[in-house]
């Protein structure tokens, strides 16, 4: 994939690190259908995983019902108790101050439920 999907994943890649410095990057849920996996960040749990999709790419923060999200950007599984998503479509800006904020929230929530 090198089209605007993958700029995109790298533009968060990037804001998440920035984020969450000591954030490790991993590929799961490898299948025929999708042998390079999901990728998955994570500091004390998952932050949040990123596929792609024809027309998005979709960022669901495990936990991100519990978190502040006071810039709009979750727009996917609103309905839910515990993730929440963002989707991101060609062309569309991300507001990378409030975007790093869903994740230094989301990591601090993960060392809050990490066990002792």
């Amino acid at each position: 994939m090198s089209d605007w999907r993958h700029e995109t994943l790298g533009r968060v890649r990037r804001l998440i690190k920035e984020a969450a410095p000591n954030s490790t990057e991993t590929r799961k849920w490898r299948k025929a259908s999708n042998p390079d996996g999901v990728p998955v960040w994570e500091d004390g749990g998952i932050i949040c995983t990123g596929e792609t999709y024809k027309d998005k790419v979709k960022l669901t923060f495990a936990r991100g019902a519990a978190l502040d999200d006071p810039a709009g950007l979750f727009n996917s599984g609103l309905d839910g108790n515990t993730r929440q998503a963002l989707d991101i479509f060609e062309n569309q800006v991300i507001d990378e101050s409030a975007f790093k904020s869903l994740v230094r929230q989301a990591v601090a929530v993960n060392h809050a439920k990490a066990p002792r």
